[in-house]
């Protein structure tokens, strides 16, 4: 696990430049580093360089940047392969001289060329440096677990994990995309390939990007609609069978993601998805499993207590700790420090407090990330099964709305299902007044047509039944551009590794291919994978409602940041900004600050967008105002 950053530039970037973009990572490998510059043809020069957090071969045969033993291959990679002692059986004419990883890569692409990526089991982000072809290769994990950014300008290419060693390259001038700024205040992210600068991007979960003295190849090895179509044709029929093997893999990735040279334990929130990954590791594990979970003082938002429980059972080396409101309070400042793009989904900061309490206690934490994606767990997929029964009574209705002008006279609900009509966007529900608001904020001449704040390509999964689409959506959008990004980010802060068993490639394209009723079964979600966990966790220690990481935004913006929320949205400043309608702004947040109800367009309902809008200026105050 580390950083990442190199270019292929005719651009002159010495080493020491480098260098200092690499070191802007340092909380993602504190352990070693390592630059390297390499000449290249047509006045073109090639430098790659990595910030290491040491798992595997703690020693220094496992530096990088890493070359083949000609010298004609070079390598940096962030992240962790699962099966590499397999594929190392497979390599056995090449002269290994570490047990990292990171060597069986290089050796694999030797043999293989760039198609050995198929054959990686892991989370990975990865640069391959081709002397003999003169070719970069960036290449990003299936489902998008470890972050890629590239800038792509006049012929040369930068790349980095984060952006910030990207903002701290020489000649970047970090032009804001204005274009995406309403889809990241109703969507609370930046989804994949889009960032917030022009001429950047980021690599797309299972991409492959080869550059060659300026000239770009993109193509995708693993496609999610490609492998869901693929593995619907051959679903298993049988219920018990089906949970066996699943069970089966599931183990098979828990335990692939506890080896490691370091302590390693798990995130154990007390619901299903991270206490069935507890439950195996625990059951996989010679002496009990460290476990962390963070309390609240206030009961609504707290779930500790549940985890404890979970992990009694277990028997479990528990640690938990209860955190105050000024506790969460200290973090918001650094947020932009470590989310160096804007992000606003506010479980970040339960997040960061409970990677920096693993941390004191190992170097690697499992997760259960992907599982509400995968199996039907979020109460979205309730809401989209009911809209599809609806829809025929939503067409007649928003046919008679229309022709009679009386859409506005409907109740919420039934406008909500008589407006959604466009089959791109059938299972995402925009709320009016919401996406109004949203574009509203930012000033129309900006940045030329601005990006829809919906997610329009439904239709390309071709799947009729509206709860696979939405969780193939939230796979390809949701899961990699908010749930990973935040886990990353949160962890890596603290130099923590987070694994996560149930986005393994092989649990990933068994869940795609489970006919639907075994997730999701007369209103019972995840269906499958609750039946697991029963078998490790009674029931009653796991069946109440839903209440993750949430923090009192509502409280706070009208609260103890109040002043730094109408500080920066001021008139003057947004004027001298010049990316948000100062008028429909400071209208906004005035009347948001004056009301408390949740009913009107200012009533708490409305905190998520004025936490987003202030995430962003937080951002911009850190990262444009400081240049």
């Amino acid at each position: 696990m580390c950083g990442i950053c190199g270019f292929f530039s005719k651009n002159r970037i010495t080493e020491d430049e480098l260098g200092r973009m690499n070191d802007t990572m340092y909380h993602r490998g504190p352990d070693d580093h390592g630059v390297q510059l390499y000449p290249a043809v047509e006045g073109y020069s090639v430098g790659l360089a990595q910030r290491r957090l040491s798992i595997f071969d703690l020693s220094p045969l496992g530096h990088q940047p890493m070359n083949s033993p000609k010298g004609d291959v070079a390598i940096v990679f962030n992240g962790e392969i699962y099966n590499f002692n397999r594929l190392k059986e497979e390599l056995t004419d090449y002269p290994f001289i570490s047990t990292c990883d990171t060597e069986v890569i290089l050796a694999a692409y030797l043999k293989w060329g760039i198609s050995c990526i198929q054959r990686l089991n892991g989370m990975f982000a990865i640069a391959i440096y081709d002397r003999r072809n003169d070719t970069l290769h960036l290449v990003r994990d299936r489902i998008g677990k470890k972050p890629l950014y590239y800038w792509l300008w006049d012929g040369n290419l930068v790349f980095a994990s984060e952006l910030k060693p990207i903002l701290s390259c020489p000649g970047f001038k970090g032009k804001i995309r204005s274009d995406v700024i309403s889809r990241f205040l109703y969507q609370q992210y930046i989804c994949e390939p889009d960032t917030i600068f022009e001429h950047v991007s980021k690599v797309e979960p299972g991409q492959i990007i080869s550059f060659t003295h300026g000239q770009v190849k993109k193509e995708h090895y693993w496609d999610l609609a490609k492998v869901y179509k693929e593995k619907k044709n051959t679903p298993p029929k049988e219920y018990g069978q089906a949970k066996e093997e699943l069970k089966r893999l599931l183990r098979d990735a828990v335990k692939n993601r506890l080896a490691a040279d370091v302590p390693v334990g798990t995130f154990l929130s007390g619901g299903y998805d991270s206490s069935l990954v507890t439950a195996i590791a625990q059951q996989v594990s010679a002496l009990p499993v460290k476990t962390f979970s963070i309390g609240f003082y206030e009961e609504k938002y707290n779930e500790a207590k549940y985890a404890k429980e979970v992990a009694r059972h277990i028997g479990c080396d528990h640690t938990e700790l209860y955190v105050e409101e000024k506790d969460m309070l200290e973090l918001v400042e650094s947020i932009p420090t470590y989310f160096d793009e804007p992000f606003a989904d506010s479980s970040q900061i339960p997040s960061m407090l409970v990677s920096k309490l693993a941390r004191q206690k190992v170097t690697v934490a499992l997760s259960g990330d992907g599982g509400d994606e995968f199996f039907c767990g979020y109460q979205i997929y309730d809401r989209v099964r009911q809209a599809q029964l609806l829809d025929g009574v939503g067409a007649v209705a928003g046919a008679l709305g229309n022709a009679f002008h009386i859409m506005d006279r409907y109740p919420f609900r039934i406008r909500v299902i008589a407006g959604n009509r466009d089959k791109e966007t059938k299972t995402q529900f925009a709320m009016g007044n919401y996406l109004k608001t949203a574009e509203g904020m930012v000033l129309k001449h900006q940045g030329g047509t601005p990006l829809s704040c919906l997610y329009e390509f439904e239709s390309k999964y071709q799947e009729k039944n509206w709860q696979e689409r939405r969780m193939l959506l939230d796979m390809e959008t949701y899961l990699p551009g908010d749930i990973l990004c935040k886990v990353d980010r949160a962890s890596m802060r603290y130099s923590l590794e987070t694994r996560c068993p149930i986005l393994d490639t092989d649990v990933m394209e068994y869940a795609m291919g489970l006919p639907h009723e075994f997730k999701y079964y007369k209103g019972v979600k995840k269906r499958i994978l609750k039946d697991i966990t029963y078998e490790y966790i009674p029931i009653e220690l796991l069946e109440r409602p839903k209440k993750g990481f949430s923090v009192p935004l509502d409280k706070w913006m009208r609260g103890p940041l109040k002043e730094q929320v109408l500080s920066l949205s001021e008139k003057s400043f947004l004027d001298r900004q010049g990316i948000f309608d100062a008028d429909y702004v400071t209208g906004l947040i005035r009347r948001y600050m004056q009301k408390g109800d949740k009913g009107s367009g200012t009533g708490e309902n409305y905190s998520p967008i004025i936490w987003a809008f202030l995430m962003f200026q937080k951002w911009y105050e850190s990262y444009m105002l400081q240049k």
